[in-house]
């Protein structure tokens, strides 16, 4: 057969495999006729799993219901989950065995700064959607980056409530951080530093401490010696747990406040009643408020291990899937992206928007306190 002739024979068979009743040919890694590949890498286990798990587990459930009922245009999804300890390098190793060998759609669900901070070089780089990362970090909203889509509202905004909150309900002006040592925990700091320098205040001391370990000895110090009246802590909750028990054991008794990634409920839980009287900030609302029927429906499909990180990853999987439903059949990257940006929608009372000029759904902060071994949601700091 002549030269040219092979080349028409192989185009008429490809007409006829690509046209066969209801066969499709899809070349955008992670889409089958049958289902959509999504990937995770986050804290499964060590300091901070309480996160990685929650968030991991209220996702599930969402997904879960959605593929019992024929999930998106006929395909379900699948999860490719992986554990990085909140380990910057095991989270880049995952992150490129996810793309590179289990060609996923779009990545997901990631928990920390500085595990997202690895990845953001080589996932903009192949253009793969990273969706509703479990950080408030800066770096992740501006520049804006057009595969990020950030569903929780930042630390900015979480820091600014707080400070202003101690400022203006406490009159307390000796505000002092302590931090993870870090991309978090400077993500953290900045935002305080900003929010205080907006009301001509600067913080009366910072201590800081290592990453997944429990050395809070010098930062604890370094904050009594400033006499700091109030502690922003931004850290992880074994170590915040830790701070807080020592404080009190060495008498060292400022208002503490941490934000929402923190995690509350497993604050709770390490610190007992060290933590009593405390503050966390958060970007969800209260899990316990079944006023909502956003919240009614969590706790239908979830049904128990309530907590904020669940509810996080339960509102961030309704996100990622409208954004599949919008997308339509003829799924890619690019137009799923282009579905993410036009979303804006209420899920059971909670008003969910990625079309402002922000890559980013939410902005809303909520308040809790932790007082007789409940955590309840409070407008105003007493």
């Amino acid at each position: 057969m002549f030269k040219g002739g092979v080349k028409f024979f192989y185009a008429v068979l490809l007409a006829i495999f690509m046209n066969l009743p209801g066969l499709v040919v899809f070349a955008e890694n992670g889409v089958s006729n049958g289902e959509i590949v999504i990937g995770m890498s986050n804290a499964l286990s060590g300091s901070a799993k309480g996160l990685g798990l929650g968030v991991k587990n209220g996702a599930m459930a969402y997904f879960e219901k959605i593929n019992k009922t024929g999930g998106i245009h006929g395909r379900k999804i699948r999860v490719v989950s992986y554990d990085d300890e909140y380990e910057p390098q095991l989270a880049r190793k995952n992150t490129k065995k996810l793309i590179d060998e289990d060609k996923i759609f779009a990545l997901f669900g990631y928990v920390g700064t500085p595990t997202s901070k690895t990845v953001i070089s080589y996932i903009s780089q192949v253009g793969v959607p990273f969706i509703a990362p479990f950080t408030g970090a800066q770096f992740l909203r501006t520049p804006i980056n057009k595969n990020v889509y950030n569903v929780r509202a930042s630390y900015f905004d979480e820091t600014e409530l707080l400070v202003n909150r101690i400022v203006n309900d406490l009159g307390i002006k000796e505000i002092g951080i302590f931090m993870q040592n870090d991309g978090y925990g400077a993500a953290g700091h900045d935002g305080v530093v900003r929010a205080l320098k907006k009301i001509d205040l600067k913080q009366v001391g910072v201590g800081k401490y290592k990453r997944n370990t429990l050395e809070v000895q010098e930062g604890l110090d370094e904050l009594k010696r400033s006499q700091a009246k109030a502690v922003i802590m931004i850290g992880a909750y074994k170590a915040c747990a830790a701070f807080m028990k020592l404080a009190k054991a060495q008498g060292f008794t400022p208002k503490m406040f941490n934000i929402s990634f923190v995690g509350v409920d497993e604050l709770y839980k390490e610190a007992g009643e060290a933590a009593d009287g405390s503050f966390v900030s958060q970007v969800v609302p209260n899990f316990y408020d079944d006023s909502m029927e956003l919240i009614k429906q969590y706790q239908k499909d979830v049904i128990s291990d309530f907590s904020f990180p669940s509810l996080e990853g339960y509102i961030d999987a309704i996100v990622i899937v409208e954004g599949l439903k919008q997308a339509g059949s003829d799924l890619t990257r690019e137009n799923f992206k282009n579905a993410m940006k036009k979303i804006n929608l209420n899920i059971g009372g909670l008003q969910i928007n990625f079309t402002g000029k922000i890559n980013q759904a939410l902005n809303k902060v909520y308040l809790t306190k932790l007082t007789g071994g409940k955590i309840v949601t409070v407008e105003k700091l007493n």
